[in-house]
């Protein structure tokens, strides 16, 4: 499954960016996240709990940033397993300054199996453009 996304925000990138690598800021906005605790270099372990239909189960797995390059872009690759099945993920996010702003580009793909794959299948897109927005939301009101 593919995801995209675009998010403006009224700040420069630097301040998108130290956002974007603030582990207590994305732990915060993360929808269902339990926590987000860093295990070596650009690398997280993160617990999260959440739900696609009527399957609710709680994550565990790794987030790791790489090709960081100040305040421009960054990788993303996650991996994650549940008693409901497992994700693994990557991404690219870039920032670009717009209108007096910052214009954040995210590009990735993602793959779901187990329970909460077949169960929620078709529900595995709009689920993550939701769970994108509200981060990227409450990101742009922590910089308010």
């Amino acid at each position: 499954m593919d995801i995209l996304g675009s998010y403006q925000f009224d700040a420069p990138p630097q301040e998108v960016w130290d956002l974007l690598v603030d582990t207590d800021a994305v732990a915060a906005c993360l929808p269902g996240c339990e926590s987000l605790v860093p295990i070596d270099e650009n690398t997280y372990r993160a617990a999260l709990t959440m739900g696609i239909a009527a399957i609710t189960g709680r994550y565990e797995g790794t987030i790791k940033m790489k090709d960081l390059e100040p305040p421009v872009s960054y990788q993303l690759a996650v991996e994650g397993r549940g008693k409901q099945g497992f994700v693994t993920g990557s991404g690219a996010i870039n920032l670009t300054a717009a209108d007096g702003g910052t214009q954040v580009s995210v590009a990735g793909t993602v793959q779901v199996g187990g329970t909460i794959a077949r169960v929620g299948q078709r529900l595995l897109g709009s689920v993550s453009k939701m769970m994108m927005d509200r981060f990227f939301t409450c990101l742009r009101k922590r910089l308010t």
